[in-house]
């Protein structure tokens, strides 16, 4: 179906949607639960392990968790995200799950029509996000059960689906299909575009005192977003998302929206981390894995007598060892710490539940190039060392940590150091509402700085994020960022209710 048609509304009255989630992965799937009106509940048999926040539940029983205090629920808690609403709905979802519970969820979902807050969701392809690109031959580093959504789980939906489920950890492709039945099922579809990609989100003013803004009111042209039930809700327009969907004839249509609230739901796979070196660009140095993926399928390594060359020390970089492994292709494992770093995420797994990246993590320790002097035939690690260049004779220089430097030939080499969002869209990149303004974006070392209880920009209102874009990269923790927006929105949504049946709706329509 089309976007949007662009058509003139009757005087000066502009539609504008309450809600716009930019991404279409499980953060913004399942912010659209709870902005459908699905509302979370104590259920009457439940009782929580934590007595003391089982007791502030009873408090509250007959109100769903939306309508508390977010704030005096989450005092506290303690788990593995720095979000505190992150770690409260975890903790609910999830009793115990970190001390190797399976305390089954203490809450019950309602389906509450009058609570639906008028949304779209705009993501690049099927709902599932960058689930739809992982490679589908490895298996999820989280449990299957903590990748799901509100409602359903994952169980339910294998059995439903005749899946057999081998074990607790399951495939990409297992993920993506689960959440793309996800919002079938619980009746999100009409909220949801696919081919949808952003190229601007920008305010149109910023306050009355903007001498530009009748001007904007009369060169911009007016969007008709058709929605679902044939409603249009008419309020003066805040953000400006503009974009095109992509039509099945692969002819691109361009689209205008006028947004009271955007929600940044984008995750962080957009843009391979890159080395910043010499010969970088070159074609037969790699960023991903579906492309080093793709190169095996197509048999372009078969019969090569040089080693792939793997830069990273994460899973990814785990992953390529272990694809290359598999298919009898030769490995230069290239990283830059120490194979006793604490911090290696491998230190971190339980031997009995990830057996294949202890694997490789054995090998990096014992199969070093320093045990001897000949490359291991197989894989050969190169702890410590950086990449200084890449040569167009598929030659690279590397440099230890005590200056010595190396020149090694490959096949095709693999960098596989993270991945950062991309906020082309946003003014500056979105630099200025990170953490540390004028830098990149990153999950780890520079994350979209929000209210904590809300999820809105501190430096930009009526702009929220959620999700890897302010440090939470598992499903289980992203679910929280969800439930501090549905929460922050419905308030906003109620005051302006009351202000309206007061009489004293007019305004701008901005909170």
């Amino acid at each position: 179906m089309p976007l949007i048609e662009e058509t003139v509304l009757p005087g000066d009255s502009l539609l504008t949607l309450p809600v716009v989630i930019i991404g279409n992965g499980p953060s913004g799937i399942c912010l659209s639960y709870l902005l459908s009106g699905y509302r979370p509940y104590l259920s009457p048999e439940a009782i929580h392990p934590n007595p003391i926040l089982h007791t502030k539940l009873e408090e509250a029983r007959h109100l769903s968790i939306v309508d508390q205090d977010l704030e005096y629920l989450s005092e506290g808690l303690e788990g593995r995200s720095s979000n505190p609403v992150a770690v409260l709905f975890d903790t609910l979802l999830h009793p115990d799950a970190d001390f190797g519970y399976d305390y089954p969820p203490v809450l019950h979902w309602k389906l509450e029509q009058h609570n639906y807050i008028p949304h779209i969701v705009l993501g690049r392809g099927p709902p599932g996000g960058a689930w739809h690109s992982m490679e589908g031959s490895m298996l999820t580093i989280s449990f299957g059960d903590w990748m799901e959504l509100p409602g359903l789980t994952f169980k339910e939906w294998a059995a439903s689906k005749r899946r057999n489920i081998k074990s607790d950890r399951v495939m990409p492709e297992e993920i993506a299909c689960y959440y793309k039945h996800y919002v079938k099922v619980m009746g999100l579809q009409k909220n949801f575009r696919d081919n949808v990609y952003i190229t601007s989100v920008s305010r149109l003013y910023r306050g009355k005192d903007d001498e530009d803004r009748s001007q904007l009111n009369e060169n911009i042209s007016t969007p008709h977003l058709e929605m679902e039930d044939g409603q249009k809700s008419l309020i003066k327009r805040n953000w400006e998302v503009r974009g095109y969907q992509r039509a099945t004839d692969g002819s691109h249509v361009p689209f205008c929206l006028f947004a009271e609230n955007v929600a940044l739901a984008t995750g962080t796979f957009d843009s391979p981390g890159r080395l910043q070196v010499e010969g970088e660009d070159f074609p037969f140095v790699l960023h991903s894995m579906s492309d080093f993926g793709a190169a095996i399928s197509k048999g372009k390594l078969r019969g090569k007598a040089d080693p792939v060359l793997i830069v990273g020390a994460g899973l990814t970089a785990a992953d390529a060892v272990l694809c290359a492994y598999n298919n009898n292709i030769p490995v230069i494992h290239v990283f830059r710490r120490r194979v006793t770093d604490t911090s290696l995420i491998f230190k971190q797994l339980p031997k009995k539940l990830y057996p294949e990246y202890h694997k490789v993590y054995h090998m990096m320790c014992t199969q070093s190039h320093t045990v001897d002097s000949n490359l291991h035939s197989a894989y050969t690690s190169f702890p410590e060392h950086n990449v200084l260049s890449f040569k167009p004779e598929m030659k690279c220089v590397l440099q230890s940590a005590s200056g010595l430097k190396k020149i090694l030939k490959f096949s095709v080499a693999l960098v596989l150091i993270g991945s950062h969002p991309n906020l082309f869209f946003l003014k500056d990149q979105g630099h200025s509402i990170g953490h540390h303004s004028n830098q990149p974006i990153t999950c780890k070392g520079n994350p979209i700085e929000i209210d904590p209880y809300t999820y809105e920009c501190t430096k930009e209102a009526n702009l929220f994020a959620l999700g890897p874009l302010v440090g939470d990269n598992f499903v289980r923790f992203l679910k929280g960022g969800a439930l501090g927006i549905a929460r922050c929105l419905a308030i906003r949504q109620k005051k302006k209710h009351e202000l309206i049946e007061s009489g004293d709706g007019g305004g701008d329509g901005v909170p």
